[in-house]
């Protein structure tokens, strides 16, 4: 893999080298008449500029981003971590409400804790509509 990288590394300086060689014009730098440099740059130096400018911003919008993306991930995670500790408070109500249930239907029931049950000669009749409402 270090071959390969050496190889890009190489194939790239050649070429930048080989691009500098080819544009050394002098290019003189205005704008409606006025003008930033008291001298000229050659061409490939523009253009490098330029690009070395480009790679700068690009790489602090992804600085931005990034900052951005991690207060996001930090803001969520805090509400992962909230609602796991409301959802452990719950958890734990329930069980004392649910042994509390249990030991009051375990003192009016007198069989081992097993919920009540028809006795197979009693009749049973459904509730009328008014005992509903």
């Amino acid at each position: 893999m270090k071959v390969i990288y050496t190889v890009i590394v190489a194939i790239f300086v050649l070429f930048i080298i080989t691009f500098s060689l080819e544009n050394t014009a002098p290019v003189n730098l205005g704008y409606h008449g006025f003008d930033f440099f008291k001298r000229s740059l050659p061409t490939y130096m523009l253009i490098f500029l330029s690009f070395i400018a480009g790679v700068i911003f690009t790489g602090f919008m992804g600085i931005v981003e990034r900052f951005r993306l991690t207060r996001t991930i930090n803001r969520l995670n805090k509400t992962i971590r909230d609602l796991r500790r409301e959802m452990k408070a719950n958890e734990s109500e329930n069980k004392n409400e649910h042994k509390s249930n249990d030991k009051n239907k375990n003192s009016d029931n007198d069989n081992d804790g097993n919920p009540p049950c028809i006795e197979a000669d009693e009749k049973t009749t459904p509730p009328t509509s008014e005992a509903i409402r």
